[in-house]
């Protein structure tokens, strides 16, 4: 089975397409100068706009881990805009753990996985 890899940069590839299914790695929002809320926007718009390029959509999500910074600061925030962008009746399989990120000013990164 063919693996195809788009936007592959040296350490790896944003998006992988393989039997099916689409990855996408760790996704962040643009501009980290925002507070949770923004940064949840515009991470999840990137990923929008990801599973788009690879054929794919948020209704189609099977899984996704979500990596916060501050667990006890930013999780209503974080639900807040998940709420409204999920995909009604379509809610994937989440998990949302506390994890030092790679920049301080880093609030939010998803993982996620989706079917074609």
């Amino acid at each position: 089975m063919s693996v195809q890899r788009l936007r592959t940069e040296t350490r790896y590839s944003e998006i992988v397409i393989h039997n099916g299914t689409v990855y996408l790695a760790g996704q962040l929002a643009d501009d980290y100068r925002g507070d949770i809320l923004q940064q949840t926007r515009e991470t999840l718009a990137n990923i929008d706009a990801l599973l788009a390029e690879a054929g794919s959509d948020k209704s189609r999500i099977l899984s996704v881990t979500i990596y916060l910074k501050d667990l006890d600061r930013d999780y209503a925030g974080l639900n807040q805009v998940w709420d409204a962008w999920v995909a009604q009746g379509a809610a994937p399989a989440r998990a949302c753990v506390e994890a030092k990120m790679y920049k301080p000013e880093v609030l939010v990164e998803m993982t996620v996985v989706a079917a074609l």
